[in-house]
């Protein structure tokens, strides 16, 4: 048990300790969006599990709930995890994938600001890159749809330099 003020875990490992194809899969997910350990990964699927449960929840539940389960549905899509028809049923069906797709440093990756996902972690850690005018240094920062068009290289930054070694449009 942790102790008052300490941190606790935010995710849960795998039941067994080694398993081949997970392991593999694990590897994959980490490589194609430049997570710096398999902490990242787990707490993306603590973060869907935590989604679906709450969706078996509100699928179960009578008339009285129904808010609850539409503000559910509007924070899910303002983070842009489901789409704008998306219904309750489709939180079930959702893979890690969608989960990690909404971290900014694939969003700023995806968007060109950074060659490679661990290129768009180091520019975000080093205080590169800004979302809507405020500099964010977590890779993990969920971003919302309406945030998107304003991911863009911090005015300060020696990365605004059209001609900067390390931007993306200068690679060939």
């Amino acid at each position: 048990m942790a102790l008052p003020g300490e941190n606790t875990k935010f995710y849960e490992t795998p039941n067994h300790p080694y398993q081949g194809e997970r392991i593999a899969e694990e590897s994959d997910l980490l490589g194609r969006y430049g997570l710096k350990n398999k902490e990242e990964l787990w707490r993306a699927q603590s973060e869907l599990r935590s989604y679906r449960r709450e969706a078996r929840d509100l699928l179960g539940t009578t008339n009285q709930e129904e808010r609850e389960g539409e503000e559910f549905l509007a924070r899910l899509k303002r983070i842009g995890i489901l789409g704008e028809t998306d219904e309750l049923d489709s939180v079930l069906s959702l893979d890690v994938t969608d989960v990690l797709e909404r971290r900014l440093q694939t969003v700023a990756y995806r968007k060109g600001l950074a060659n490679t996902p661990k290129q768009a972690r180091q520019f975000l850690t080093h205080g590169h890159i800004t979302v809507d005018g405020h500099r964010v240094t977590a890779p993990s920062y969920k971003v919302d749809v309406a945030e998107e068009d304003a991911i863009e290289f911090d005015e300060t930054s020696p990365l605004t330099d059209e001609l900067h070694p390390a931007r993306a449009d200068n690679q060939e």
